[in-house]
């Protein structure tokens, strides 16, 4: 993959916005042209939750005009591009290396790198090609992505993490905080409820995040699916999913015999109607 200068007219605009902005950047690929740029960030040690999340955030967003940022690390940056490049997003990754072959890190996801670079989106560093990832770059990278981009969504994230350099930056640069509530028992949910008490935006939707970058949103983003064609079974199992519940209690609640209520689930699931995540049934 070729790397060159990025000249500085041609940097994403808010990022010469910045008190700090980089003197000078290289590339590979080409930065998508886009209506926004969207950060998304979180812990390297997800959970199934976590991931699931921010799968199908992502995934909400398809067909809009979104460019998702990260930064090419283990945990949920991966997953962040790998979730844009499966629903047709461009993406472009930030490293806290140079972009040189032997030292682009995580050298693990070299195959990664090269994807978003096919699939239009690009890497981008304001290392020296050779430089191999010093601790001091990831702080400073960290900059990049919220100074680039119109908005952070942090996806899990521990008090003492770089994720929160990140949404930390986001609100120096006056850019918006987006964040998502998890579980009060759960250590990677401390950074997202700390955001939130300081008046971090709650996103529950991907219509949440389209809505919060004052997107006009798709006519059938907000129509609710049409279940005529489900059996009186299923319409009962979808009354009782007002909020996601485990498999018991719906056995429990629908009082009917535990096969049943079993076979009526598998098939719903075939369908495409409920979803298991973290042993709770959701309607999609």
């Amino acid at each position: 993959m070729q790397i060159r200068d990025l000249h500085k007219k041609d940097f994403p605009p808010l990022l010469l916005e910045i008190n700090d902005p980089p003197k000078s950047m290289r590339i590979i690929g080409t930065l998508p042209k886009t209506e926004k740029y969207l950060a998304v960030v979180g812990s390297r040690k997800y959970s199934d939750y976590g991931r699931a999340v921010c799968e199908k955030l992502i995934e909400g967003l398809r067909g809009y005009p979104i460019t998702i940022v990260s930064g090419l690390a283990l945990g949920m940056d991966s997953i962040g591009h790998r979730a844009a490049l499966k629903a047709g997003l461009p993406t472009v990754a930030i490293p806290g290396s140079g972009l040189s072959d032997k030292t682009l890190y995580p050298h693990s996801h070299k195959e990664l790198a090269k994807q978003i670079v096919e699939s239009g989106g690009c890497l981008m560093s304001e290392f020296p090609d050779n430089d191999p990832g010093y601790p001091s770059n990831f702080p400073q990278r960290n900059r990049i992505i919220a100074g680039m981009s119109h908005a952070t969504l942090v996806i899990e994230a521990e008090l003492k993490s770089g994720t929160l350099i990140t949404s930390k930056y986001a609100t120096e640069y006056n850019r918006d905080v987006f964040t998502v509530p998890n579980s009060i028992f759960s250590k990677t949910s401390e950074g997202p409820h700390m955001l939130l008490r300081l008046g971090a935006t709650p996103i529950t939707s991907s219509a949440d995040i389209i809505s919060a970058l004052g997107l006009n949103p798709h006519e059938d983003l907000f129509q609710k699916r049409d279940y005529s064609d489900c059996s009186s079974d299923e319409h009962e199992v979808i009354h009782i999913l007002s909020e996601p519940l485990s498999r018991d209690e719906i056995i429990r609640r629908l009082g009917k015999p535990v096969y049943a209520t079993q076979t009526i689930l598998a098939t719903m699931e075939i369908k495409g109607l409920i979803e298991e995540v973290m042993g709770e049934i959701h309607l999609k």
